[in-house]
């Protein structure tokens, strides 16, 4: 399990404004009909438009995201997305307009997403706006926003902030360990007004399916432990104020009846 690395500090003053050209966009794909579907669909991501690296059967995220970070790419922010994500006509355009805007304010930003939490607990409040499974997400907080936890469906990394995903996590809690490790750094993390598509296969509803309580009870001990310091902790899927909670939530979640199929 890795430690919180340090990062090195970016840089406070901005020189070069964030445009179309300064995403490189990065999955892993483990369903091609899924990716073909969606992500593969988006009009940015189209041949000839936005640098995208494809990694297939990846044992995490990290393994996708770190490899080309290590690489030292020249866009200045890598983009990871999942493969059920279709980001809408002129999506790129306005990631870079936002990213701009936040860096603008905040100087320091190293992670940014689109769907997010500030706060834990009952002072948690939820930021972002998605289309999540055909339902937006709207929430009432003002973009952008600070946060300390980011969905993992989208998140964007400074390049050359020295930010590393952890690859104990697995395909969970990757984004918010990110932002941990950003604010340990004093760097900063943020949701911004940019929505898209996720059309995750995992029910809104109903039971959890045991696989699923496996692999993420097994990345949740791992960022439990690793942040235990900084519990409480709310994320967009758990509130954590001790570890295990998130365990003793999925046990319950396991044992519920499964969702009536449409």
């Amino acid at each position: 399990m890795a430690d919180a690395p340090g990062a090195s500090v970016v840089p406070g003053a901005v020189t070069d404004p964030v445009s179309p050209a300064s995403l490189l966009f990065v999955s892993c794909v483990s369903d091609w009909s899924v990716a073909r579907e969606r992500l593969l669909a988006s009009p940015c991501l189209q041949p000839g438009a936005r640098p995208l690296v494809l990694r297939g059967n990846a044992c995490s995220a990290a393994e996708a995201v770190n490899a080309v970070l290590d690489g030292r790419p020249h866009e200045r922010w890598l983009v990871w997305l999942h493969q059920d994500v279709y980001l809408p006509a002129g999506w790129d355009v306005l990631f870079a307009q936002r990213l701009q805007e936040a860096t603008l304010r905040w100087p320091h930003l190293a992670v940014a997403g689109v769907y997010g939490v500030r706060g834990a607990g009952a002072d948690a409040v939820r930021a972002g706006r998605v289309l999540d499974r055909g339902r937006l997400l709207h929430e009432p907080a003002a973009l952008p926003c600070l946060v300390d936890s980011l969905d993992e469906l989208l998140l964007a990394v400074r390049c050359d902030a020295g930010l590393r995903l952890d690859p104990a996590l697995g395909f969970d809690f990757y984004a918010t360990d990110l932002v941990l490790q950003a604010q340990a750094a004093g760097l900063a993390a943020a949701a911004l007004d940019a929505c898209c598509e996720h059309w995750s296969g995992t029910p809104a509803q109903g039971a959890v399916h045991d696989r699923l309580v496996q692999r993420i009870t097994a990345s949740a001990a791992v960022f439990e432990h690793k942040w235990r310091q900084r519990l409480p902790l709310t994320t967009p899927c758990f509130a954590i104020a001790a570890p295990g909670d998130t365990a003793a939530f999925l046990e319950w979640a396991r044992r519920l009846p499964s969702a009536p199929q449409a």
